[in-house]
Formats: C-alpha cells, structure tokens, sequence
C-alpha cells in the first residue's frame, strides 16, 4: 500500500508533464506552398498631394490661395482642428459645379450648422472666383 501513493503521484506528475508540454493536444500537420523565385517586391510608395496633382491646375491655384488666406488657422488636409478637415469634406460633397458654387458661396457668407456648433465666420472680402478655386482643390483631396 506505500508504494501505491507514490506510485500514483507519480504517474500524475508525469501526466501532467506530458499534457503541459503538448502530449495531450491533437496536433494537425500544415503544409506550406513551394517557395518559387520571384522579384522581390517593391516597397510601396505613398504619394505626397504635391506629388500627385504637382501639374493639375485647379489644385496648384488652390493651394495657393488657400494657403494665402486664414482658412489653415482652422483646417487641415486629413485632421480636424476648428472646423472639419478637407478630406472630411472632400468625402462628403461631390465634385460638380453645383457643390462648387454652394460651397463657394458659404465660404464668403459664413454659417453654422453643417459640421456642428462652431460657426465658420464670413470671409466678404473673399472673390466667387476664389472661393470656387479654393473649394475646388478642397474637393479634390478624396
């Protein structure tokens, strides 16, 4: 009877071992697919906005005019500061003449509402033409 309990304790301290090690779990064979030659591939790239629109006209005027008036004191390209970013809005409106002109025309007029309770304050002194120009780079920035 003395030898039992070691015996049993043993044997209960072996299986244990052999469970924590991995014995008591089923294991499944993986096979991985054949390695063939091949380039290596190329590290992607992101292009900056300058970059990619460096030759489009509307966002080169815009750009300048935006970056001419007070508009960064409150936006920026991808985060939100005062007002939403010019992604955010890029992404909300399309690019047709319509937005274009409507978009133009609360720039100059100001307003409050559409993105929340921090009212955008009137810019009169601000041209439809360069409203639209800025707008219109704004809308390029999907």
């Amino acid at each position: 009877m003395k030898i039992t309990k070691p015996l049993n304790l043993g044997l209960a301290a072996l299986a244990g071992l052999a469970f924590a090690c991995g014995g008591g779990e089923k294991s499944t064979e993986t096979s991985t697919p054949a390695v063939t030659e091949s380039k290596p591939a190329e590290p992607v790239q992101e292009m900056s906005l300058e970059e990619k629109y460096k030759d489009d006209p509307i966002y080169v005027k815009g750009i300048a005019k935006v970056k001419a008036s007070d508009c960064t004191s409150c936006h920026m390209v991808e985060r939100k500061i005062v007002g939403p970013s010019y992604a955010d809005v890029a992404a909300k409106y399309e690019s047709t003449d319509e937005n274009i002109t409507m978009l133009a025309e609360k720039v100059i007029a100001g307003g409050v509402g559409t993105w929340g309770e921090v009212p955008m304050p009137p810019h009169p002194n601000l041209s439809l033409e360069d409203a639209k120009d800025m707008v219109a780079y704004v809308l390029l920035l999907k």
